[in-house]
Protein backbone atom coordinates (compact mmCIF):
# COMPACT_ATOMS: atom_id res chain seq x y z
CA UNK A 1 0.00 0.00 0.00
CA UNK A 2 1.42 3.39 -0.99
CA UNK A 3 1.75 6.31 1.41
CA UNK A 4 -0.32 8.56 -0.86
CA UNK A 5 -3.82 8.44 -2.29
CA UNK A 6 -5.99 10.47 -4.63
CA UNK A 7 -7.81 13.62 -3.62
CA UNK A 8 -9.38 14.55 -6.91
CA UNK A 9 -6.52 14.83 -9.37
CA UNK A 10 -4.01 15.50 -6.60
CA UNK A 11 -1.96 12.94 -4.71
CA UNK A 12 -2.01 13.55 -0.96
CA UNK A 13 -0.69 11.62 2.09
CA UNK A 14 -3.15 8.83 2.95
CA UNK A 15 -3.58 10.08 6.50
CA UNK A 16 -4.68 13.52 5.25
CA UNK A 17 -7.44 12.54 2.81
CA UNK A 18 -10.17 12.00 5.40
CA UNK A 19 -9.59 15.47 6.84
CA UNK A 20 -9.59 17.06 3.39
CA UNK A 21 -12.83 15.30 2.42
CA UNK A 22 -14.39 16.35 5.73
CA UNK A 23 -13.55 19.98 4.96
CA UNK A 24 -15.21 19.68 1.55
CA UNK A 25 -18.46 18.37 2.98
CA UNK A 26 -18.50 20.79 5.89
CA UNK A 27 -18.33 23.50 3.24
CA UNK A 28 -21.06 22.09 1.00
CA UNK A 29 -23.45 20.75 3.69
CA UNK A 30 -25.69 23.85 4.01
CA UNK A 31 -26.47 23.85 0.27
CA UNK A 32 -25.84 20.21 -0.50
CA UNK A 33 -29.37 19.37 -1.62
CA UNK A 34 -29.76 22.50 -3.72
CA UNK A 35 -26.41 21.87 -5.37
CA UNK A 36 -27.34 18.25 -6.12
CA UNK A 37 -30.44 19.49 -7.93
CA UNK A 38 -28.44 22.04 -9.91
CA UNK A 39 -25.53 19.74 -10.72
CA UNK A 40 -27.68 16.86 -11.94
CA UNK A 41 -30.61 18.91 -13.26
CA UNK A 42 -32.71 17.06 -10.70
CA UNK A 43 -31.90 13.61 -12.12
CA UNK A 44 -30.23 12.52 -8.87
CA UNK A 45 -33.72 12.18 -7.41
CA UNK A 46 -34.62 9.59 -10.05
CA UNK A 47 -31.33 7.72 -9.51
CA UNK A 48 -31.97 7.59 -5.77
CA UNK A 49 -35.56 6.44 -6.24
CA UNK A 50 -34.37 3.59 -8.44
CA UNK A 51 -31.66 2.78 -5.87
CA UNK A 52 -34.10 2.67 -2.96
CA UNK A 53 -36.37 0.36 -4.93
CA UNK A 54 -33.37 -1.87 -5.68
CA UNK A 55 -32.52 -2.05 -1.96
CA UNK A 56 -36.08 -3.11 -1.18
CA UNK A 57 -35.62 -3.17 2.61
CA UNK A 58 -38.62 -4.89 4.21
CA UNK A 59 -40.41 -4.65 7.55
CA UNK A 60 -38.15 -7.42 8.86
CA UNK A 61 -34.88 -5.78 7.82
CA UNK A 62 -32.45 -3.18 9.17
CA UNK A 63 -30.65 -1.01 6.64
CA UNK A 64 -27.25 0.43 7.48
CA UNK A 65 -26.84 3.53 5.31
CA UNK A 66 -23.16 4.47 5.06
CA UNK A 67 -22.12 7.99 4.04
CA UNK A 68 -25.81 8.77 4.29
CA UNK A 69 -25.38 12.51 3.90
CA UNK A 70 -28.58 14.49 4.28
CA UNK A 71 -30.79 11.40 4.43
CA UNK A 72 -32.35 10.83 1.01
CA UNK A 73 -31.70 7.08 0.95
CA UNK A 74 -32.62 6.56 4.60
CA UNK A 75 -35.90 8.45 4.26
CA UNK A 76 -36.75 6.61 1.07
CA UNK A 77 -36.06 3.24 2.67
CA UNK A 78 -38.28 4.05 5.65
CA UNK A 79 -41.07 5.19 3.36
CA UNK A 80 -40.64 1.93 1.43
CA UNK A 81 -41.18 -0.19 4.52
CA UNK A 82 -37.77 -0.77 6.15
CA UNK A 83 -38.05 -1.82 9.80
CA UNK A 84 -35.12 0.31 10.88
CA UNK A 85 -32.47 2.50 9.29
CA UNK A 86 -29.12 3.40 10.82
CA UNK A 87 -28.14 6.63 9.08
CA UNK A 88 -24.41 7.22 9.34
CA UNK A 89 -21.90 9.69 7.98
CA UNK A 90 -18.33 10.57 8.88
CA UNK A 91 -19.24 14.25 8.83
CA UNK A 92 -21.34 15.60 11.73
CA UNK A 93 -22.39 18.63 9.66
CA UNK A 94 -24.11 16.39 7.13
CA UNK A 95 -25.88 14.42 9.86
CA UNK A 96 -27.13 17.65 11.42
CA UNK A 97 -28.78 18.55 8.12
CA UNK A 98 -30.26 15.04 7.91
CA UNK A 99 -31.72 15.23 11.40
CA UNK A 100 -33.31 18.61 10.70
CA UNK A 101 -34.80 17.31 7.46
CA UNK A 102 -36.18 14.28 9.30
CA UNK A 103 -37.86 16.44 11.92
CA UNK A 104 -39.28 18.70 9.23
CA UNK A 105 -40.83 15.59 7.65
CA UNK A 106 -42.11 14.21 10.94
CA UNK A 107 -39.73 11.23 10.83
CA UNK A 108 -38.96 10.20 14.40
CA UNK A 109 -39.35 6.44 14.74
CA UNK A 110 -37.31 3.74 13.06
CA UNK A 111 -34.18 5.80 12.43
CA UNK A 112 -30.92 6.16 14.34
CA UNK A 113 -28.03 8.52 13.61
CA UNK A 114 -24.33 7.93 14.14
CA UNK A 115 -21.04 9.49 13.12
CA UNK A 116 -19.29 6.54 11.50
CA UNK A 117 -16.17 6.06 9.42
CA UNK A 118 -17.24 3.46 6.85
CA UNK A 119 -13.76 1.92 7.01
CA UNK A 120 -14.32 1.04 10.69
CA UNK A 121 -18.00 0.25 11.28
CA UNK A 122 -18.76 0.00 15.02
CA UNK A 123 -21.27 -2.85 14.68
CA UNK A 124 -20.95 -6.56 15.47
CA UNK A 125 -20.36 -9.17 12.81
CA UNK A 126 -23.49 -10.33 10.97
CA UNK A 127 -25.74 -7.66 12.47
CA UNK A 128 -27.73 -6.08 9.58
CA UNK A 129 -29.64 -7.37 6.58
CA UNK A 130 -28.95 -4.56 4.12
CA UNK A 131 -26.18 -1.98 3.58
CA UNK A 132 -26.31 1.01 1.26
CA UNK A 133 -23.80 3.65 0.27
CA UNK A 134 -24.79 6.34 -2.24
CA UNK A 135 -22.23 8.73 -3.71
CA UNK A 136 -19.92 8.12 -0.77
CA UNK A 137 -17.55 5.28 -1.60
CA UNK A 138 -15.41 7.42 -3.90
CA UNK A 139 -14.63 9.77 -1.00
CA UNK A 140 -13.28 6.98 1.22
CA UNK A 141 -9.53 6.62 1.55
CA UNK A 142 -9.47 2.80 1.70
CA UNK A 143 -12.34 1.59 -0.47
CA UNK A 144 -11.32 -2.04 -0.06
CA UNK A 145 -11.61 -1.67 3.72
CA UNK A 146 -15.14 -0.29 3.34
CA UNK A 147 -16.15 -3.29 1.24
CA UNK A 148 -14.61 -5.74 3.72
CA UNK A 149 -16.37 -4.03 6.61
CA UNK A 150 -19.67 -4.12 4.75
CA UNK A 151 -19.31 -7.84 4.18
CA UNK A 152 -18.38 -8.37 7.84
CA UNK A 153 -21.47 -6.72 9.33
CA UNK A 154 -23.93 -8.24 6.85
CA UNK A 155 -25.92 -11.25 7.99
CA UNK A 156 -25.65 -14.34 5.77
CA UNK A 157 -28.15 -13.72 3.00
CA UNK A 158 -27.69 -9.95 3.38
CA UNK A 159 -26.97 -7.63 0.49
CA UNK A 160 -24.69 -4.66 -0.13
CA UNK A 161 -25.85 -1.88 -2.47
CA UNK A 162 -23.70 0.93 -3.88
CA UNK A 163 -24.87 3.86 -5.99
CA UNK A 164 -21.93 5.79 -7.40
CA UNK A 165 -20.76 7.80 -10.35
CA UNK A 166 -19.10 5.53 -12.88
CA UNK A 167 -17.79 5.47 -16.47
CA UNK A 168 -19.97 6.83 -19.26
CA UNK A 169 -20.39 4.09 -21.88
CA UNK A 170 -22.09 6.15 -24.59
CA UNK A 171 -19.38 7.94 -26.57
CA UNK A 172 -21.36 11.03 -27.68
CA UNK A 173 -22.47 11.59 -24.09
CA UNK A 174 -18.93 11.43 -22.69
CA UNK A 175 -17.70 14.72 -24.17
CA UNK A 176 -20.86 16.56 -23.12
CA UNK A 177 -20.50 15.13 -19.62
CA UNK A 178 -16.86 16.21 -19.40
CA UNK A 179 -17.76 19.77 -20.37
CA UNK A 180 -20.56 19.82 -17.81
CA UNK A 181 -18.33 18.39 -15.06
CA UNK A 182 -15.24 20.55 -15.51
CA UNK A 183 -16.64 23.80 -16.89
CA UNK A 184 -20.21 24.17 -15.68
CA UNK A 185 -20.20 22.54 -12.23
CA UNK A 186 -17.32 24.56 -10.75
CA UNK A 187 -18.97 27.73 -12.05
CA UNK A 188 -22.27 26.75 -10.41
CA UNK A 189 -20.37 26.07 -7.18
CA UNK A 190 -18.71 29.46 -7.34
CA UNK A 191 -21.93 31.35 -8.01
CA UNK A 192 -24.40 29.49 -5.78
CA UNK A 193 -22.24 28.20 -2.94
CA UNK A 194 -19.26 30.58 -3.23
CA UNK A 195 -17.07 27.48 -3.33
CA UNK A 196 -15.46 26.60 -6.64
CA UNK A 197 -12.73 24.38 -5.16
CA UNK A 198 -15.07 21.89 -3.47
CA UNK A 199 -17.03 21.32 -6.66
CA UNK A 200 -13.86 20.94 -8.69
CA UNK A 201 -12.86 18.21 -6.23
CA UNK A 202 -16.24 16.48 -6.58
CA UNK A 203 -15.90 16.41 -10.38
CA UNK A 204 -12.32 15.16 -10.18
CA UNK A 205 -13.16 12.48 -7.62
CA UNK A 206 -15.69 10.99 -10.04
CA UNK A 207 -13.01 10.54 -12.70
CA UNK A 208 -10.65 8.84 -10.25
CA UNK A 209 -13.25 6.31 -9.11
CA UNK A 210 -12.93 2.73 -10.44
CA UNK A 211 -15.03 1.81 -13.47
CA UNK A 212 -17.90 -0.66 -13.34
CA UNK A 213 -15.94 -3.88 -13.81
CA UNK A 214 -13.09 -2.81 -11.54
CA UNK A 215 -15.52 -2.14 -8.68
CA UNK A 216 -17.13 -5.53 -9.29
CA UNK A 217 -13.71 -7.17 -8.89
CA UNK A 218 -13.03 -5.20 -5.70
CA UNK A 219 -16.32 -6.39 -4.24
CA UNK A 220 -15.53 -10.00 -5.07
CA UNK A 221 -12.09 -9.64 -3.51
CA UNK A 222 -13.78 -8.41 -0.31
CA UNK A 223 -15.78 -11.65 -0.15
CA UNK A 224 -19.08 -10.51 -1.63
CA UNK A 225 -20.77 -12.92 -4.03
CA UNK A 226 -23.22 -12.77 -6.93
CA UNK A 227 -21.80 -9.33 -7.69
CA UNK A 228 -23.58 -7.39 -10.43
CA UNK A 229 -23.99 -3.86 -11.68
CA UNK A 230 -26.63 -1.85 -13.51
CA UNK A 231 -25.89 1.33 -15.43
CA UNK A 232 -28.16 4.36 -15.18
CA UNK A 233 -28.08 7.30 -17.61
CA UNK A 234 -25.59 5.61 -19.91
CA UNK A 235 -23.13 4.82 -17.12
CA UNK A 236 -22.98 8.28 -15.56
CA UNK A 237 -23.92 6.36 -12.43
CA UNK A 238 -24.17 2.67 -11.67
CA UNK A 239 -25.76 0.50 -9.01
CA UNK A 240 -23.49 -2.29 -7.76
CA UNK A 241 -24.82 -5.12 -5.62
CA UNK A 242 -23.28 -8.09 -3.85
CA UNK A 243 -24.45 -10.71 -1.37
CA UNK A 244 -22.98 -12.23 1.74
CA UNK A 245 -23.84 -15.91 1.32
Amino acid sequence: MTDTTDFGFREVPRDQKASLVRQVFESVAPRYDLMNDLMSLGIHRIWKRIFVNAIGASKRETLLDLAGGTGDIAFGALAGGAKRVILTDVNPAMLEVAQKRALDRGIVDGIDYAVVDAEHIPLPDRSVEKISIAFGLRNCTDKDAVLREARRVLRPGGRFHCLEFSRVEIAPLASIYDTWSFKVLPEIGARVANDRDSYEYLAESIRRFPDQETLCEMMRAAGLERVAHRNLSGGIVAIHTGWRL
